[in-house]
């Protein structure tokens, strides 16, 4: 990794610090004689404060859950659970039991934790491209899940039965998982961008007894009818019994086309509505989500979240990590069919209102979100790296046209963000914001790295391992690495573990996704190295690391200079086997998307090249270079090099309705400059 510049790109102020959750948690910590983790006035010692937090679980996890103020049935004069956490000795325990399990004896219901308000100020706001705006207040919110919830116990969905949506990400989104969620339901959900397979690889495998689906939705000025998939879905899902339509690109119509009910009609019923929500309080560790991995190497898994493990991870991570107060209005650029979308609507835990957005982030201007960011007032607004490059590139620059006096954070995950990234939000963005570029994933429905509101924001490093999670670098022996890139791994148990992967009675399929490498230690997949700050750089999927001459190479390290190219819209990198049966080896093969006009010729190789030598090193200098019109991305934005590695060799891409836009993958078949 190169070295970074010696000062940081932002630093709190001292009475920023002290106003941030994290410091009165510190504060709490040190008042209860745990560890000694202040110092000074107005400074944190994050170090101290983690190592404590993974060394001490059974402290550090119960103080979480006072501070965030979690709401389960209490136990007069004792604790809400019998204990903390078994089994914290090994991470994945032999059958029958999956995992350790966390506040044994403690009941609660994660909606009645989201929906904890009830008062006049807005809960949820929703926006779309084309300009409208909806709202509900607390006490509407809190109306309306009680009224859903008791629409589904009338078609006889009780605990553990699934509920799904096929739905954007709007207001009635939220409504319909809160009303499973409160009557102990496991919801599950796809945006309307997935094609009707990618829909029946997931719901297929759950079978969810109500499917809820919108008539339509909004992209890039188009809007896109959805309901003849949604008709062949409904007729391939077994035990389905409703179909449940929200009239949202047609707002002015109830739209009623088959065995599918307007959401009004369906709601009213025939008896009376309940007005206060009715919450079922059930174990810890019951189930509340199903997410899916991607599903570009096989059907994809299905992860079961718990409502317990779910709810204190995003406390922790919501306030601790990235500051969200009671009163915040906190953003997140996404669709249902990614998991920060459950992480988003968490922020209602802490008393914040959720701004919601459907529709393409670049219309119908390109600074169009920025717009919204203003109008709003978000303190917090998050998206991906890859908008955040896309947004440089087409020469966004909020702060020259908008008031965001009250943004806070800037939230980044999806995709490592590149040095230049970081530069951009700090000259475009705002000068005094906290930067926090975020890792994790569905797997977990959280972060195992992020933000630290009270530390300094370094270019190019995320900023901490997050609080609880014992997060390590290790080599190909199973060795920690202080120095260098390795895969990043979890030593330790942590709550938002999944509960156990659907389908799967034996937990082989939970074993082998995430101990086999490492018995006993997490490995998630990442390629990643910790740097001299105590934060951490991540390059990329470690399937997806290139090995040229036997060297490894994350394939960020390689975009982060391509794509600050202003020639260059985007890129993707493999490595392609060469050779034969005397000797092979692996060579680098990049593949760009230009400016529309734009030719790749032997000048911009060589400077591509140049460049990639100058800031990466020799080793990662591609072999072959070739211009291509499109780059096939995940339905969640993920460019993904596992799909294009395939079609190169040509072997076949399993599930390709994980993508977004399987046609692009035609573009790498069969390419004359990669024979020989």
């Amino acid at each position: 990794m190169k070295a970074q510049p010696e000062q940081p790109l932002w630093t709190p102020a001292p009475e920023r610090v002290l106003a941030t959750h994290l410091y009165a948690f510190a504060r709490e910590v040190e008042r209860a004689g745990l560890a000694e983790v202040l110092h000074g006035s107005a400074a944190v010692d994050y170090a101290a404060l983690h190592a404590w937090s993974v060394s001490h679980p059974e402290q550090f996890w119960p103080l979480v859950w006072r501070y965030t103020k979690v709401i389960a049935s209490e136990r007069p004069g004792r604790e809400p659970w019998h204990e903390v956490v078994r089994g914290f000795d090994r991470m994945a325990p032999p059958d029958p039991v999956l995992g350790p399990r966390w506040f044994s004896g403690a009941r609660l219901n994660f909606a009645e934790n989201l929906l904890r308000r009830d008062d006049s100020d807005e809960a949820v706001v929703s926006w779309n491209e084309r300009g409208r705006r909806e709202s509900v207040t607390f006490s509407e919110l809190r109306a309306a899940v009680a009224a859903v919830a008791e629409a589904l116990r009338r078609e006889g969905v009780a605990s553990g039965d699934r509920v799904a949506g096929y739905l954007p990400n709007v207001i009635e989104t939220v409504v319909a998982m809160l009303a499973a969620a409160s009557i102990g339901a496991i919801w599950s959900s796809c945006s309307p961008d997935f094609g009707v397979h990618g829909v029946l690889d997931r719901f297929g495998q759950i079978e969810p007894k109500v499917l809820f689906v919108a008539d339509g939705y909004f992209y890039n000025g188009r809007e896109i009818d959805v309901l003849p998939r949604v008709h062949e879905i409904a007729s391939r899902l077994d035990g389905l019994r409703r179909v449940v339509l929200v009239p949202y690109s047609r707002r002015e119509s109830a739209i009623q086309r088959g065995s599918a009910v307007p959401w009004s009609e369906w709601v009213g019923g025939d008896g009376p509505v309940a007005k206060v929500p009715e919450f079922a309080r059930l174990e810890f560790d019951h189930p509340l989500y199903i997410l899916y991995s991607s599903g570009t190497t096989g059907l994809p898994k299905c992860m079961v979240h718990g409502a317990g493990g779910t709810l204190i991870q995003h406390l922790k991570e919501h306030q601790l990590q990235c500051d969200v107060h009671a009163g915040d209005r906190v953003f997140y650029y996404t669709t249902c069919g990614w998991m920060m979308w459950n992480w988003l609507v968490s922020a209602l835990a802490s008393g914040a209102t959720i701004v919601l957005y459907d529709g393409s982030p670049f219309w119908p201007r390109p600074d169009y979100l920025w717009e919204i960011a203003a109008r709003e007032r978000l303190t917090h607004f998050g998206t991906s790296a890859r908008y955040l490059a896309a947004a440089e590139k087409a020469g966004v620059e909020p702060r020259e046209r908008y008031d965001l006096d009250a943004l806070r954070a800037v939230l980044s995950t999806g995709s490592p963000l590149a040095p230049a990234g970081f530069d951009y939000v700090y000259r475009a963005i705002k000068e005094d914001v906290c930067l926090s570029s975020i890792s994790g994933g569905t797997d977990i429905v959280s972060c195992f790295v992020g933000g630290n509101p009270t530390g300094s924001v370094w270019r190019g490093e995320i900023q901490a391992p997050g609080l609880g999670m014992a997060v390590d670098v290790f080599d190909e022996r199973g060795r920690p690495l202080r120095e260098g890139p390795g895969e990043l791994v979890c030593t330790k148990p942590f709550p938002s573990m999944p509960v156990r992967f659907w389908n799967d009675p034996d937990g082989s399929l939970y074993r082998n996704a995430y101990f086999a490498r490492f018995p006993g230690v997490w490995r998630h997949g990442d390629w990643a190295e910790w740097t001299p700050h105590g934060g951490m750089v991540i390059s990329g999927r470690s399937d997806a690391t290139l090995n040229p001459g036997g060297v490894r190479i994350g394939t960020a390290e390689i975009y982060r200079v391509v794509e600050g190219l202003p020639e260059v819209l985007e890129s993707v990198v493999i490595g392609q086997e060469v050779g034969d049966e005397r000797g092979r080896d692996v060579r680098i093969v990049l593949f760009v998307r230009l400016r529309e006009g734009l030719l790749l010729d032997d000048r911009l190789r060589e400077q591509i090249r140049r460049e990639i030598r100058e800031n990466a090193s020799p080793h990662h200098v591609p072999k072959v270079i070739v211009q291509v019109n499109d780059i096939p991305r995940t339905v969640s934005g993920k460019i993904s090099e596992v799909a294009v590695r395939e079609v190169v060799h040509g072997r076949p891409v399993r599930n390709v309705e994980a993508l977004a836009n399987p046609e692009a993958l035609e573009l790498f078949r069969d390419l004359p400059e990669l024979a020989g």
